[in-house]
């Protein structure tokens, strides 16, 4: 069997080499030592480094930027909030629930997922839908090796995803943007969820989530908007029905259910053509880049859509 090729962001899209080593380190001495599984060539402490082989042509993401410029409106609306306002939030413990269109639904400590499916690295791109980027080292599993594990039933079609409701520790959920109902809620279909390249991710930059990211646990899907990259999971439910998301109930017109990233369609209110590169340019003018269809996976993903139109079902 071949190996899936998971697409590599160029060597400048990665993190700087002294914070890479200082990475691998902590991984190949905590999380290895606790005897966590790899499975990819992106696996701490064992994939080949094919740095040198990738063209450099973008400076990568300040780390600094990566933990402090975030959209997590659980906590607030600016960018800054996430870092500021989450020092109270508790990840753990931490209980996962997967239920609904199974054979075998259970629940899972945070622990327990990460000793039965392994820890591996992935360098991938993240479009926000407010036309901002970064590239963002994530450690996590797959999706996929997590819903196989469950078993899903015949008539499965779609994978619904629950956010924390802990409003003592999130001030955005005591108020805030008063259009948002709590808890957030997220969903993809069920090839999209068990694609290889979906990610229920763990860690960052080695280290585990910190709270302003998703701690402990959010899903990753690098072809789509990053408003689909549900945080702090607690419950993964599989259904026959669309299920319900909590930007396409705020705004329908404005937010759909699939969020490909898609510089051919427009936000009704900027254009998606392009893309602010966080973490370069100047106080007097950002950096910017043209914005790729798919966020630069469409060798990896566009089957998942062929026949659609991508206008009318964005």
């Amino acid at each position: 069997m071949v190996a899936y090729q998971y697409p590599r962001p160029r060597s400048s899209e990665i993190t700087p080499q002294p914070l890479f080593v200082s990475r691998r380190t902590v991984l190949a001495g905590g999380i290895m030592a606790a005897g966590l599984g790899t499975s990819s060539a992106f696996a701490a402490g064992g994939g080949p480094d094919n740095r040198a082989a990738w063209p450099a042509a973008e400076k990568p993401t300040p780390l600094n930027d990566v933990t402090h410029y975030n959209n997590f409106y659980e906590f607030g609306t600016d960018k800054s909030d996430p870092a500021e306002l989450s020092g109270s939030f508790k990840p753990t413990p931490w209980i996962v629930q997967v239920d609904g269109m199974v054979d075998k639904p259970k629940q899972w400590d945070l622990a327990d997922l990460q000793k039965q499916f392994g820890q591996e690295e992935r360098l991938y791109r993240m479009r926000c839908v407010e036309a901002w980027s970064m590239v963002i080292p994530w450690n996590g599993f797959s999706l996929a090796a997590l819903l196989k594990a469950a078993g899903p039933k015949a008539g499965a079609r779609y994978v619904a995803f629950t956010s924390v409701v802990r409003p003592s520790e999130m001030p955005g959920q005591r108020g805030g943007l008063f259009a948002l109902k709590w808890p957030y809620v997220e969903g993809l279909r069920l090839d999209e969820a068990m694609h290889p390249l979906t990610l229920l991710a763990t860690g960052v930059y080695g280290q585990a989530l910190p709270a302003q990211n998703g701690a402990p646990i959010r899903l990753v899907v690098p072809w789509k908007y990053g408003f689909k990259g549900i945080k702090s999971i607690t419950r993964i439910t599989l259904t026959d029905q669309q299920p319900p998301t909590s930007w396409n109930l705020m705004a329908p017109e404005e937010y759909g259910f699939y969020a490909n990233v898609n510089p051919a369609v427009d936000h009704p209110r900027w254009s998606q053509a392009s893309e602010q590169i966080i973490g370069e340019g100047s106080l007097f003018r950002s950096a910017r880049k043209p914005t790729q269809l798919f966020n630069g996976y469409a060798e990896q993903v566009a089957h998942l859509y062929q026949g659609m139109d991508l206008r009318k079902d964005f």
